[in-house]
């Protein structure tokens, strides 16, 4: 009882993230009925599995038996080393005798009740060998799907009498071919029986399947029935492949347990953004370089199982040319979405942040199930699939603890310009109600007869109008664009973040919903013990997902997955030199927002303005941890110009970083190990790799 509650309680999260792989068009709809998980909550006693673990599991086990001269107990051990072919024989098993059931009534029903509990007492007698003609399984078996073949269609007076037919077949091959039957024991019911089926109405009152859990129950039978190839390549996609490995790994990884979503700590999420691309146009991806390659040509040729899962998705033919789309604006738009998430966009980025808005809602919509009234939970369990999305608790509950926060320095000016870029922020705020713009908004009026100027900081948000509304109007003292670019982006918006953390977020990175479900694991960490100091920054790894573009890209792809692992892991434990790298850390906001902040913005100094923050946090006792149970996605530029120029400016960065007053400090307060440890793993690894 307690595993299938446990099943009961995973397939929501479990079949929310295939669903999600499908909507991003990793996996086919064939992958996708593969991978779904049952929801547990049917009649059945045991635990049934996706698909994809139980696919052709009947055939070989129908083969052993039909090859095994053994002891049953032998039968079963054979069988029985093989998990999962174990699972798929008890789930046909017990489907079997509960459609039947459900379906036939009367005599048909005791039908039904009088041979399972043969079989039953054939088990517990240890006479199943000699009960059963296990060379006649291919027989039983070829009747059932007829069976459920015929019973997972809508109901009709020709599809009700071609069922009543193929039940009789299987009655005939039951008695007359496959199972020994004792009348001796219940002679008053098979009496009944016989008198029934002579008379023509043992099963003529059969009830149609139409409730949806056991219509879906009769689909599953006859695919496991039916599918004879292994199904152990599915998802044949590697990204889609790879993000489940790793998210089913890191359940089996240390981690804190989560509060629930009312008592858990409240983040956001901030992400700055200058003038890159939001989403692509129709002319950019159909523009062709000197080589005469569009870009939106060049997608579908690297991504050919993923543009062919698109145009199902929108209802295409799979080899519809590209001019057929343009006809609806629906399509236009998608493709044009379709293509920016397999760029580095900011469209990828709000949809990948906005996955912990719904990673919460669902989460905060199934804590109901830990109460300990099981049928509820069971009912729960059942109405998550598709209701969570439109609970207004739920939403409420995710507004509380999350906000996402994209400052777009210059967003006023692109819309008074009429930029695109502005409009296609305006269409993200418009699909994301969570979405928050950021932006400085300049003023320009005349006061005393001379030109003012005045700056605001400004937040904003999509009414239910599609228009802009405004949350926060900050007046500034002045220009707030002294240092660096992008930390004075960060600076002035920070303002507009709430809760106790913040996640820090550059616009070419991506995240996963599967990995969105660990953040409350995360958050805890906060109250955790990871030494002297409590943490002050949360490291997360990073996964590079520009790596399958070329083989240089999947070099690069590699040498950044060793740093944001092995490297970084030893930098924080055992060395405690770990600062702030890459951008998807979690930083305790109330700790940085009263410590300096978390974007130091000098010009020339602070170009490597991240690390920079981890000295401030590291200066003032703060404490830098790693943790690799959950990982965000990243871009990278990856032609061989833009690495070079990547690895100048870390040195470069390393260079002025020698110069600021933070790593004489450091320097100053670290201990003799800590600072050879800060030394080579920073300036010191330029010095070493010259001499």
């Amino acid at each position: 009882e307690l595993n299938k509650l446990d099943a009961s309680r995973f397939a929501p999260f479990w079949n929310e993230i295939v669903k999600n792989l499908r909507e991003e068009d990793y996996i086919s709809n064939t992958e996708l009925d593969l991978l779904l998980m049952p929801k547990n909550i049917g009649g059945l006693p045991i635990v049934q599995w996706p698909l994809f673990l139980l696919a052709s599991k009947v055939f070989l086990a129908k083969d052993i038996a039909v090859d095994c001269n053994d002891s049953q107990d032998e039968l079963w051990l054979r069988i029985s080393k093989d998990e999962y072919m174990q699972y798929a024989v008890e789930e046909c098993f017990h489907s079997i005798k509960y459609i039947l059931s459900s379906i036939l009534d009367k005599e048909g029903h005791l039908w039904v009740q009088r041979i399972f509990d043969g079989i039953q007492e054939s088990i517990s007698k240890n006479n199943i060998q000699s009960d059963i003609h296990f060379s006649k399984l291919p027989n039983v078996i070829a009747k059932l799907v007829a069976v459920a073949g015929i019973l997972k269609e809508t109901e009709s007076a020709d599809m009700k009498k071609g069922a009543v037919n193929a039940i009789q077949d299987l009655y005939e091959v039951v008695h007359h071919e496959v199972l020994f039957v004792d009348l001796s024991g219940n002679i008053d019911d098979w009496s009944q029986i016989n008198r029934a089926r002579a008379e023509g109405r043992l099963f003529s009152n059969l009830k149609w399947p139409n409730e949806p859990g056991l219509k879906d129950m009769i689909k599953r039978l006859h695919s496991l029935l039916t599918i004879k190839e292994s199904a152990a390549n599915v998802p044949k996609n590697l990204e889609a492949s790879r993000r489940l490995q790793f998210f089913t790994n890191s359940l089996f990884m240390q981690m804190p347990l989560a509060r629930p979503v009312s008592e858990m700590l409240s983040f956001s999420v901030f992400t700055p953004y200058y003038s890159e691309t939001v989403l692509y146009s129709i002319a950019e991806l159909q523009k062709k370089n000197e080589d005469g390659i569009s870009t939106l040509f060049y997608l579908q040729k690297i991504y050919p199982d993923e543009w062919k899962n698109f145009l199902t998705r929108i209802n295409r033919d799979e080899n519809a040319a590209d001019t057929e789309l343009f006809s609806s604006a629906n399509d236009i738009l998608e493709l044009r979405l379709w293509a920016s998430y397999r760029g580095q966009t900011l469209a990828r980025t709000v949809r990948g942040m906005m996955y912990y808005r719904k990673a919460l809602m669902l989460q905060s919509y199934l804590e109901r199930m830990h109460s300990e009234d099981l049928e509820s939970a069971f009912d729960m369990a059942g109405l998550a699939d598709t209701h969570f999305e439109y609970s207004p608790e739920a939403r409420a509950q995710a507004d509380l603890k999350f906000t996402y926060v994209v400052t777009c320095q210059i967003y006023g000016v692109q819309k008074g310009e009429g930029k695109p870029e502005a409009a296609d922020i305006a269409l993200l705020m418009q699909r994301n109600e969570a979405l928050r713009i950021a932006y400085i908004d300049v003023v320009e009026s005349v006061k005393n007869g001379k030109p003012s100027t005045e700056y605001y900081s400004k937040l904003v948000k999509a009414d239910i109008h599609g228009k802009d509304k405004e949350i926060y109007s900050v007046k500034l003292p002045g220009n707030p664009k002294l240092g660096e670019g992008k930390p004075e982006n960060q600076n002035h918006a920070v303002i507009f973040t709430r809760g106790n953390a913040v996640q820090t977020i550059d616009m070419n990175q991506d995240n996963y919903f599967e990995e969105a479900l660990k953040m409350r694991n995360l958050l805890e960490e906060f109250s955790q013990n990871h030494g002297k100091f409590r943490p002050s920054i949360l490291g997360v790894r990073e996964h590079v997902f520009t790596g399958s573009v070329s083989s240089l890209a999947s070099f690069m792809s590699n040498q950044e997955t060793s740093f944001v692992t092995l490297g970084q892991r030893v930098l924080s434990n055992p060395l405690k030199v770990r600062m702030h790298y890459g951008h998807p850390d979690v930083f305790d906001r109330i700790f940085h927002i009263t410590r300096g902040g978390i974007s130091k913005a000098s010009r020339i100094i602070n170009i490597s303005e991240d690390i920079f923050a981890g000295f401030n946090s590291t200066l003032r006792q703060g404490n830098i941890t790693h943790h690799e149970y959950i990982q965000v996605g990243k871009g990278r530029d990856v032609g061989l110009n833009q690495i070079a120029l990547f690895e100048g400016k870390v040195a470069g960065g390393n260079g002025e970083q020698v110069l600021s007053r933070d790593i004489y400090r450091l320097g100053q307060l670290f201990d003799f190990f800590r600072m050879l440890s800060f030394y080579v793993t920073t300036v010191g690894f330029y010095f070493c790799t010259m001499v």
